[in-house]
């Protein structure tokens, strides 16, 4: 556990130079932008040792490992806020809502409403991200067009919502500068729509620079700090 520790503490130390060299390039200030550590297929003694070194944002993208995870964790004594990454089946909304305070991949309106439905007994609003679909390709997720502004729309008009802002992933073989100066654009656009939000998650290890340059205020970061991923099975 010590030389496990040693480990994430010298990569988490890498990520937050990097994400301090990307601002200082964009001139921006360092603490525009926040990480969310992506730990899915890593162990909840992992998410433990981060809690340790200062990490207080985590990304899930499966209910079936998180909500375990999350509890394990919590039992451990670690309070990170969780972010829910992934593609979200309406049917895992109130499993999901028990133990995530931001979910980041709402992508149609009926989504929105079931979410709304699960967060009607949290003590706060559930915040919401609307994920954009950069390419407008249905298989990877994310609304696109019109869509965006009735997903948006519906969040923001939910008593149990609260609409937190936009995420995106770049598309495969996109231009990573490409693709987060489109999401720039959109959420320019939503900020005029809705003056209250402030999020825009984009950029992950490979491209947490360029998502940095377009204005993105969280990046997810996994394999950067983690390590390579074991397969899914």
């Amino acid at each position: 556990m010590t030389d496990r520790r040693a480990e994430l503490s010298a990569a988490l130390t890498e990520v937050r130079g990097r994400i301090a060299r990307a601002c200082a390039a964009a001139g921006r200030p360092e603490d525009a932008v926040h990480l969310v550590a992506v730990t899915k297929t890593y162990p909840a003694s992992d998410v433990v040792l981060l809690a340790g070194l200062g990490v207080t944002d985590v990304g899930e993208n499966r209910d079936q490992e998180a909500a375990p995870k999350a509890a394990e964790v919590a039992a451990a004594g670690a309070r990170p806020r969780w972010h829910f990454i992934g593609r979200l089946q309406r049917n895992k909304a109130r499993s999901v809502v028990s133990y995530a305070g931001v979910v980041e991949s709402v992508d149609s309106e009926r989504l929105a409403v079931a979410l709304a439905r699960a967060a009607a007994g949290r003590p706060e609003p559930l915040e919401a991200l609307v994920q954009v679909s950069i390419d407008g390709d249905p298989a990877r997720g994310g609304a696109a067009g019109d869509d965006i502004w009735r997903v948006s729309d519906s969040i923001a008009a939910s008593e149990t919502l609260r609409l937190g802002g936009l995420m995106a992933v770049a598309p495969l073989g996109w231009d990573p500068d490409r693709a987060f100066e489109q999401l720039a654009v959109i959420a320019e656009r939503l900020v005029k729509a809705h003056p209250g939000v402030t999020t825009v998650s984009a950029g992950m290890s490979g491209d947490l620079e360029a998502a940095v340059r377009h204005g993105a205020t969280h990046v997810r970061i996994g394999t950067s700090l983690l390590g390579m991923r074991n397969p899914l099975r």
